[in-house]
């Protein structure tokens, strides 16, 4: 009998509150107007948790001095539309708003961080970017990366080594709630690569007899040595060529990529022009002495880049391809034209 009581009078007191707001005449102000009432000075951050429902967030915004009645802000939030919709994260808010404006922004997209990972950035280089916007710990983002369990398809039986998840932080615009944690900032990532990572590649990966893990190493590889869009499928073909021939000359890829990814991690810069010294650096990154692709991949590569590692230019019979000091590559058949193209373009590798 009592809870019945409690219900009607909550009933009542928050059809009282609708009736006085329409008979007063309550202005409805746009998303804009209400954010512009909240003073940044005087202006008050809570957190809502993950999961929480409107009792909690009711608490809390009553502990804040944000909202007087929290039953009336719960059956409020029921016939205004807002249940369930709250959005978990930090939200800005002030004591000047009404029920129905704390309810729009709750509903909201939380104050988050605005990064963007450019393409062929690689693991060092993307951890560093959130580091600089204070998103992640470097040691427990690194810890997260090599030991944390992530259940999907892309990761299944990935080898253990340096910077294990390498390649796959996608890159990609992301906005990120301060709080996130090393966990949901990684998870983020690895979703939005298995998004792009469509069931149609999948199939082409086992079409050409390669791993996933072995296309997104190509894909990374291709992603560093060009940025031309209509040199990729050409690049990606000089590769399968290589990785298909039987000639144990053509065997290893002699990428200049992977020799600066030695250098980046090693010295932390790359160089603007190799010495022979540099491509016999002992490591087993380097493809000009060891055959085949590289033990992982050495950036996050875009998705057309990708799509180049699983869709060569077939018709394509290059096996050589040199840096022609403009950002685009002279490409080569034999050994001979090759060496032609070398001395052309100044090459002395």
């Amino acid at each position: 009998m009592f809870l019945y009581l409690l219900f009607f009078l909550a009933v009542f007191i928050v059809s009282s509150i609708i009736s006085h707001n329409y008979l007063s005449g309550v202005k409805v102000l746009s998303d804009a107007e209400i954010t512009n009432k909240i003073n940044p000075e005087t202006a008050i951050t809570i957190e809502i948790p993950f999961n929480s429902n409107t009792n909690a967030i009711a608490e809390i915004l009553e502990k804040n001095g944000l909202i007087k009645y929290p039953v009336v802000f719960k059956y409020l939030s029921i016939i205004n539309g807002h249940e369930g919709k709250y959005r978990s994260g930090q939200h800005l808010l002030s004591d000047n708003l009404t029920y129905d404006e704390i309810m729009r922004l709750l509903s909201q997209n939380p104050i988050s961080t605005n990064v963007t990972i450019p393409e062929g950035k690689n693991f060092i280089e993307t951890m560093d970017i959130l580091a600089k916007n204070n998103l992640i710990d470097r040691e427990s983002f690194i810890e997260e990366a090599n030991n944390g369990e992530f259940n999907y398809k892309f990761l299944e039986d990935l080898p253990m080594r340096e910077n294990r998840l390498e390649g796959y932080l996608f890159p990609d615009t992301y906005f990120f709630d301060p709080k996130s944690g090393p966990r949901t900032v990684i998870r983020r990532f690895l979703e939005n690569f298995d998004m792009k990572f469509t069931p149609d590649f999948y199939v082409r990966a086992k079409e050409l007899n390669m791993t996933i893990d072995e296309v997104i190493t190509l894909a990374s590889v291709i992603e560093k040595e060009t940025r031309i869009p209509d040199e990729r499928e050409i690049v990606s073909s000089v590769f399968h060529n290589r990785l298909k021939s039987n000639e144990e000359s053509l065997k290893k890829l002699q990428s200049c990529a992977t020799v600066q990814y030695i250098l980046l991690n090693r010295d932390g810069k790359i160089k603007e022009v190799l010495s022979y010294e540099d491509t016999r650096i002992d490591h087993p990154y380097n493809t000009y002495l060891h055959e085949g692709l590289p033990p992982g991949p050495i950036c996050s590569p875009s998705l057309e880049s990708i799509i180049a590692a699983l869709y060569p230019n077939e018709e394509s019979d290059y096996y050589f391809f040199v840096a022609k000091g403009d950002g685009s590559h002279h490409f080569s058949r034999t050994s001979a034209e090759h060496e032609a193209a070398k001395e052309k373009y100044g090459v002395s590798y």
